[in-house]
């Protein structure tokens, strides 16, 4: 399989696979929790990879200092790419944080750090269960 150079991808070409990537941990999360009812299992998921949560687990990454300076050059990247779209029940702000968030995921899973991507995925799983990203943006 050829590899893309993250290095040299935009932020939404890194974003469009990194919302791929941390929504596998979610649905295998839910699966493995016992969902298997695709309308409650599409419900649930939204608490963990909608625009509002992903905006929401990026303040907390911030406030507990989770990401490294490396990481936040690929948030960066994500938040301030050009994008032509955006969700429909969203800020066009929280739309662009979100982007960055899932282009930090994009750079792990193209960079080969699956454990730092797992690790992440599943930080993530823990502050939404604890009710962390309850007051979204």
């Amino acid at each position: 399989m050829v590899q893309a150079d993250y290095r040299q991808l935009n932020g939404i070409a890194l974003a469009y696979l990194g919302d791929a990537a941390y929504e596998v941990y979610i649905r295998q999360h839910l699966l493995t929790k016992g969902i298997s009812k695709p309308t409650k299992l599409q419900h649930i998921a939204t608490h963990y990879v909608s625009a509002k949560a992903q905006a929401a687990l990026i303040d907390l990454m911030k406030e507990d200092e989770l990401l490294s300076d490396e990481e936040w050059s690929y948030f960066k990247r994500g938040r301030n790419a050009n994008s032509h779209t955006h969700a429909k029940n969203t800020s066009v702000m929280i739309y662009r944080i979100s982007t960055g968030f899932e282009a930090v995921m994009g750079y792990l899973k193209l960079a080969g750090k699956e454990e730092r991507l797992a690790e992440l995925a599943q930080w993530c799983i823990e502050q939404v269960e604890a009710g962390r990203t309850a007051h979204e943006k």
